[in-house]
């Protein structure tokens, strides 16, 4: 071999990638310790950018298209390397080819609940996941902070290195987002697209990505706050208490044994399912058991009462409380052709 050839095995004169994958999302040009030749030739192609590395520090980025490699052409590489006028020499340089294209469908996930201030729950545990479509932007930040030195990086690399940190900056934006998780479920769609404009600047300063799309199929909570929705979701659907428990009192008459005891038994159920749907309403939480107290035990009766509640109360027909406030001996007042009796005036009643 002569000099002259073997110069030229030395030196680059074409720099390309032709790539071939489909999930290759960097790859470094294999120099074999050659210098690139000056004037030698550097072609990208369409979806792909080249970076130039000097010594670890990056320099100039080059875009789709031919082109020469000189003093003019590489103004950053040229001050990296000191060249006040036009140089002759060869020199030494890492190029790095970066696909540019959309990469579609890649999964994401919370391996774990993140936590999340609710305003109807408080402080929740949640687990999402769905899927993104991403493309680099950034090619040095994204070479520095994601890629690193690796000669090769595709994108199941990509998604390993990526998970927990695209996780952290979901839930940044989930988070500033303030959506309540009970409406989450009915605006995934809406979800994924507000959150891009929270997520895009984040990952794109530290990861030199963006996102062009981005789907959360589905958010779930612990069993726990399940259960608490599906009760609530029972309280909405029953609607006014008071009426449910008389409702469900009324169907307890019509079964074998299920008068309670009696007028005196119903008297103390009425009252407690009243006292019941009075507590629940104003978000007292029943007392578990009342309906078990000693029969001796006296009901506790609303504040006011018909004049059946009474009769009921008494174990009296109701003819006799309507006799005994048309005499005046039972306090009560007279709404139309309806009467109603304060408790207090029972109690009075009943002293004398």
């Amino acid at each position: 071999m002569g000099i002259i050839d073997y110069l030229k095995t030395q030196f680059l004169e074409i720099i390309q990638w032709e790539d071939d994958s489909r999930d290759t999302l960097s790859w470094r040009f294999p120099d074999q310790d050659q210098e690139i030749k000056n004037g030698a030739q550097l072609l990208v192609r369409e979806s792909q950018k080249a970076q130039f590395v000097y010594l670890g520090q990056y320099a100039d980025t080059f875009g789709p298209g031919k082109h020469t490699l000189k003093t003019e052409n590489i103004p950053v590489l040229s001050t990296l390397l000191g060249w006040k006028y036009n140089f002759e020499s060869p020199f030494k340089c890492d190029v790095y080819f970066v696909n540019t294209r959309l990469f579609t469908g890649n999964r994401w996930g919370t391996s774990n609940p993140i936590m999340l201030r609710d305003p109807d729950f408080g402080i929740v545990r949640v687990r999402a996941f769905g899927t993104y479509d991403f493309r680099i932007v950034d090619v040095p930040v994204f070479l520095k902070d994601v890629a690193g030195t690796d000669h090769h990086f595709r994108i199941d690399e990509f998604q390993d290195t990526m998970r927990s940190r695209f996780v952290s900056a979901f839930s940044d934006a989930l988070a500033s987002s303030k959506v309540p998780v009970l409406d989450l479920a009915a605006r995934y769609s809406e979800l994924g697209e507000a959150l891009l404009p929270i997520l895009n600047p984040i990952l794109t300063a530290k990861y030199g990505i963006e996102l062009g799309s981005f789907i959360v199929e589905n958010v779930s909570v612990p069993p726990e706050v399940e259960g608490a929705i599906d009760t609530r979701s029972s309280m909405a659907a029953i609607g006014n208490l008071n009426d449910y428990v008389k409702l469900k009192l009324a169907e307890s008459l019509t079964q074998p044994g299920g008068g309670g005891g009696g007028i005196a038994g119903l008297a103390a159920q009425f009252a407690l399912g009243t006292q019941i749907a009075r507590d629940l309403g104003a978000g007292v939480p029943p007392v578990i058991g009342a309906a078990g107290a000693s029969p001796s035990a006296p009901p506790v009766l609303p504040e006011l009462l018909s004049p059946a509640d009474v009769a009921r109360a008494l174990a009296v027909s109701e003819t006799d409380v309507l006799a005994a406030l048309a005499d005046g001996s039972l306090k009560g007042k007279k709404i139309g052709s309806a009467w109603r009796i304060p408790r207090a005036a029972l109690d009075e009643f009943l002293q004398h």
